[in-house]
């Protein structure tokens, strides 16, 4: 093994500020006097983008490689172990190709469906990112490749990404855009974390001491290094002190030199450097060391193809079905109609953009299953109407028993680099659906988009399959769910909402200089179910051609503190005819009334496969996290004393079965009381009263004339006023006062239990 300390300490610190930044575009640096090797890092998240050095952009120069489906659409699966196994084919690929980390996954949370990038994040939920993340870094490094987890932080929007501030309160960035990260760095430890381009409450990504010192570092236990996003540098000597090791790509030199600069005229640490080279050649050697395993690695592009086929076919998400699915392979005309039936959509734009020539078509599949009729409808990257493809395609639906539309978001509409500027599909297509609903009964609609989309012909269709961006098996999983080969167990991990103006950002959503969250934790169901506001289709919801019946939930105990864990158990039944798969979900609802929260928030779910009329018992485990929120004041995450609700669903909207839980803190919220203060402060929990009992002697002087501190109307009218009242309307005097309070906080201890 490499003595990594000896070797920094014979190292010069030009050499070590080198070490600091990319040898190129996808390399490491070589130290070729202390025989120090490289390593290549390449794009994923859904796919190897290998990329040779020359040209960045050309599709020569990136090898053949599988497209496995986005995170829109794995994100759908719910499924930790199809995460993992996932990741394992990744690793497997990587190591073939002798690539030391795999660019992925990216985890920043679904705030608007106008993101652009929406379609390679995974969820609006923080848990559900952070579970699915973790399974799938922990596949990819089962391998000895590493991950990059990304963009760390709260990177929600490309307008402006370079330069826009991501201004919110640390409630917020605790309870939403860090709990994906902190899940993945506590169980899977990936070897290197990507920040992103993004200022965070006005400070870079790449130079923010408190998201990658304190946190990451510090909270977190993180062990890696932090690697920057492709040009995310601002100030490098700021970045290395604030914990940012590597600069991607090569800097050609320029800020290598900065930070021997820095170092020389002091106002940046050498041993800050030496930790930044610690850490990138800890993970270089183990790449290194790992490939002495003496195992054979093989890319096998047919076999990893066919992998894709049955990981696609559990992320689809029927959202609508009237009965017209699944179709029958014969005694009917099926129609196919639109542009994407023979040349489907599979993956996003930008750099997780994956080369491959193996995309069979839903029309290729279809043959010998069924006798398919065929026409366009719409070309696949317009807008406008061309009125002899649409002519076509009506008289068409005329002639069938059942009309199968692809319709979707063009390439250019969702991409890296920008948002969309609204939800709407292209005008021609929404069109065409509508003027077919007009001939035809039933007409069933499959989705190819990355984020998602209004549906103003919902109402008038018969069935909708959202198949995301699925990869290059996109065409065979769609034919097989369509034609029942396979039973849809996809659930929506994002929430639908019915026009764009209804989500909880719209008003401040694209503000071209900064982006302010003023939404807070009321982001995605978290906000419309909190509102009971209508949604389209609601976060966790997915059908199956079979059916299922939730019973027997039992919690472990009545009441816990915060110092237990609970277990919660529920049986689930397949009660049709088919076997199937279903996503349970577990809720916590705060019935206590103390902060102001989400009505219900996602802490658990589980995927069972059922064969028909099969019963098994699920079982979670919560701890007090899962009942706490992030306060403030005591920097830390709080539960307060009282009564939750366990809610069990089939989606955010469809909870199954309840059952309530007395939780009582042992933990306490720290207080100081100052002339400000208000009474309301005192009232509700058993050492405010006490201290009320100190004050009562002023109280009664001065303002309340003497009237009982427990009375309603007294008690109603107090809750607001501070304390300096007592001083104002009774003439207490200044030292009076002072006195009181220095009395209030002495006994009062400086906290209070809740």
């Amino acid at each position: 093994m490499i003595n990594i300390d000896e070797l920094i300490s014979k190292m010069t610190l030009e050499e070590k500020a080198g070490l600091c930044s990319g040898g190129d575009f996808w390399h490491t640096k070589k130290v070729d006097r202390l025989g120090i090797p490289d390593v290549m890092v390449s794009d994923g998240p859904h796919g190897l983008r290998k990329q040779d050095i020359g040209n960045v952009n050309a599709e020569s120069d990136v090898i053949e490689a599988v497209c496995f489906p986005a995170a829109c659409a794995t994100a759908c699966s719910f499924d930790r172990e199809l995460m993992y196994h996932m990741g394992e084919i990744l690793g497997e690929e990587c190591r073939a190709e002798d690539v030391s980390v795999l660019l992925g996954p990216a985890v920043n949370i679904k705030r608007s469906p106008l993101c652009g990038r929406n379609f390679e994040y995974v969820s609006e939920d923080p848990y559900v990112a952070g579970e699915l993340s973790a399974a799938y870094i922990n596949g990819v490094q089962s391998k000895n490749v590493g991950t990059s987890i990304k963009h760390f932080c709260a990177n929600s929007q490309e307008l402006r990404r370079m330069t826009a501030s991501s201004d919110m309160d640390d409630r917020t960035l605790r309870e939403i855009y860090l709990p994906a990260f902190e899940t993945a760095v506590k169980k899977a430890q990936p070897w290197t974390v990507m920040c992103s381009y993004n200022l965070i409450n006005g400070v870079y990504g790449s130079e923010n001491d408190y998201t990658l010192n304190k946190i990451l570092r510090d909270e977190w236990g993180f062990l890696g290094y932090v690697v920057s996003d492709w040009g995310a540098v601002n100030d490098r000597a700021k970045g290395v002190a604030a914990g940012l090791d590597l600069e991607m790509p090569s800097s050609n030199g320029l800020n290598d030199a900065k930070i021997v600069e820095a170092v020389k005229n002091g106002t940046l640490d050498e041993a800050d450097v030496d930790k930044a080279v610690k850490r990138i050649l800890t993970q270089v050697y183990r790449y290194h060391e790992g490939k002495k395993d003496g195992k054979e690695y093989i890319f096998n592009r047919k076999e990893d193809h066919k992998k894709a086929v049955e990981i696609a076919k559990q992320c689809m998400v029927l959202l609508k079905n009237d009965g017209s699915l699944p179709l029958p392979k014969s005694g009917i005309k099926v129609g196919f109609i639109g542009a994407f039936a023979e040349a489907p959509r599979i993956q996003g734009g930008g750099s997780s953009h994956i080369f491959t020539k193996n995309v069979p078509s839903a029309l290729d599949c279809v043959k010998g299953i069924c006798d398919v009729a065929y026409a366009k409808g719409f070309n696949r990257e317009e807008n406008e109407t061309d009125e002899g493809l649409q002519l076509e395609a009506i008289e068409l639906a005329k002639t069938c028993d059942a009309v199968v539309i692809f319709a979707g978001l063009p390439d250019s509409f969702e991409s890296e680099g920008y948002d969309r500027k609204h939800m709407r599909m292209p005008d021609c297509q929404n069109e065409l659906i509508d003027k077919i609903c007009d001939v035809q009964e039933n007409v069933i609609v499959v989705l190819h988009n990355g984020s998602p989309v209004e549906m103003p012909w919902n109402d008038r269709v018969s069935a909708i399959l959202e198949a995301y961006l699925s990869g290059e098996a996109t065409g065979e999983a769609t034919v097989d769910i369509l034609f029942g080969n396979a039973n849809p167990c996809g659930k929506l991990a994002e929430s639908f909402p019915v026009k764009l103006s209804d989500t909880p950002c719209y008003l401040t959503y694209g503000n071209k200089v900064n982006a302010v969250y003023n939404e807070g934790v009321f982001v995605g169901y978290r906000y419309y179910d909190t509102k009971e506001m209508n949604v389209l289709y609601p976060f966790g919801h997915g059908l199956s051609y079979t059916s299922y019946e939730y019973s027997d939930l039992e919690l472990s105990q009545s009441s816990i503190t915060d110092k237990d864990t609970l277990t919660v158990s529920v049986t689930v039944t397949n009660t049709g005819n088919m076997t199937g798969k279903e996503i349970v979900q577990l809720y916590v609802c705060d019935k206590t009334g103390y902060e102001f929260r989400p009505l219900k928030e996602l802490k658990g779910f589980e995927k069972v496969e059922l064969l028909p009329g099969e019963s098994k018992e699920v079982i979670f485990t919560l701890d007090a996290r899962s009942f706490s929120y992030y306060n403030e004041a005591m920097k830390d995450w709080f539960a307060a004393s009282g009564k939750y609700e366990i809610l069990i669903g089939k989606s955010s909207r469809d909870i199954q079965l309840k059952a309530e839980i007395d939780f009582r803190a042992t933990k306490k919220i720290p207080f100081v009381a100052h002339e400000n203060t208000v009474f309301g402060e005192f009232m509700d929990y058993p050492e405010g009263k006490e201290a009320l009992e100190i004050l009562r002697p002023l109280v009664s002087e001065g303002l309340l004339g003497g009237q009982h501190v427990d009375d309603v109307m007294l008690k109603n009218m107090a809750e607001a006023m501070p304390l300096r009242q007592i001083r104002s309307f009774g003439g207490i005097s200044d030292e009076t006062m002072k006195k009181a309070i220095d009395s209030l906080n002495k006994n009062f201890g400086g906290y209070k239990s809740v």
